[in-house]
């Protein structure tokens, strides 16, 4: 299978790494936005064809599909634009900024009947599918989860500590996980969401502090603390509270409520939630399936975060 991949920063890169891994697959292309860095990354990752232009990149001989890493703000519109090109994309969360955006390639997605993928990867992360996967067989009934998204961000940078072209946001982006995640642990609608945010920093002009607040329709709750001004353990951090058990995740780690440790290694054939994550994207392609992940099962978390924004902008 032929594919490009766009944006070749430090996410572009961990997917290299796990296409790697995989085997089988070639990179015809990487799209980045200047084109020393761009060919910089191809030669390492020995990709022949670099660029700036994502259309000349889908445009070559046998691509059958994209993987998008790039700035947030770009998402939706490479995502129509690789369908309209008749290609299946994989598009690294968020979907979009805005319901508006969301809904649109969900839209497009049904109408080409491609294959749209979005990076939700606590679906995939070992540690968490080992939580779902007690909870699909009855072993666990979640009643909260609390979540912790730290990192020390005042500047723009990106997870290397680079420059960023872009500015990241703790609610379209680092909520995004939880949200989904909340709903796709409990198979549960989310029917009460309250957010509130700190001030705004003064020149990124976003919040750096975030609360929310999430309730099921069957009663299950969701806390999600968010900062950019977290000056230690930096990431995400998980605690499932159930009835017969607590458990925190810390990426693909898990240890039980005494801190005892977890043995996911048999859970799935990696131990990498970005490979795992490719891994179903291109097994969706070739067995013309719905995949895990799809735009059409996360779609409900981005009108959720529109819910939550529109709360925002109303309490300004």
């Amino acid at each position: 299978m032929k594919i490009v991949l766009a944006g070749v920063g430090a996410f572009g890169q961990k997917h290299l790494d796990a296409i790697h891994k995989i085997g089988g697959i070639e990179v015809a292309s990487v799209v980045g936005r200047e084109l020393t860095s761009t060919r910089e990354v191809a030669t390492k990752y020995g990709i022949a064809h670099a660029t700036t232009d994502l259309a000349v990149a889908l445009a070559q001989p046998g691509v059958e599909a994209a993987i998008l890493c790039t700035p947030t703000q770009l998402h939706a519109t490479q995502s129509l634009q690789c369908m309209q090109a008749g290609k299946h994309v994989q598009v690294e969360i968020p979907l979009a900024d805005s319901w508006a955006d969301a809904k649109a390639v969900a839209d497009l997605q049904k109408q080409t009947g491609l294959i749209c993928m979005v990076g939700h990867t606590r679906r995939f992360n070992p540690s968490h599918q080992w939580v779902h996967q007690k909870i699909g067989r009855g072993e666990l009934n979640l009643h909260q989860i609390d979540v912790q998204t730290y990192f020390f961000r005042r500047t723009n940078i990106n997870a290397l500590g680079q420059p960023r072209s872009w500015t990241d946001h703790l609610l379209w982006h680092h909520a995004a996980h939880t949200v989904d995640l909340f709903r796709y642990q409990t198979q549960d609608d989310i029917v009460i969401a309250h957010c509130m945010e700190g001030p705004h920093h003064p020149t990124l002009g976003i919040a750096m502090d975030m609360s929310i607040q999430l309730k099921t329709r069957r009663g299950a709750l969701c806390t999600v603390s968010l900062s950019f001004n977290n000056d230690g353990p930096l990431g995400t951090f998980f605690r499932y509270i159930g009835d017969t058990g607590t458990y925190i995740a810390r990426y693909d780690d898990l240890v039980n409520g005494k801190e005892e440790k977890i043995d996911v290694s048999a859970v799935d054939v990696s131990l990498n939630g970005i490979e795992l994550q490719d891994r179903e994207f291109f097994s969706a392609i070739k067995a013309q399936r719905e995949p895990n992940a799809s735009v059409a099962q996360v779609l409900p978390c981005y009108r959720t975060l529109h819910d939550l924004e529109q709360q925002l902008i109303a309490a300004r």
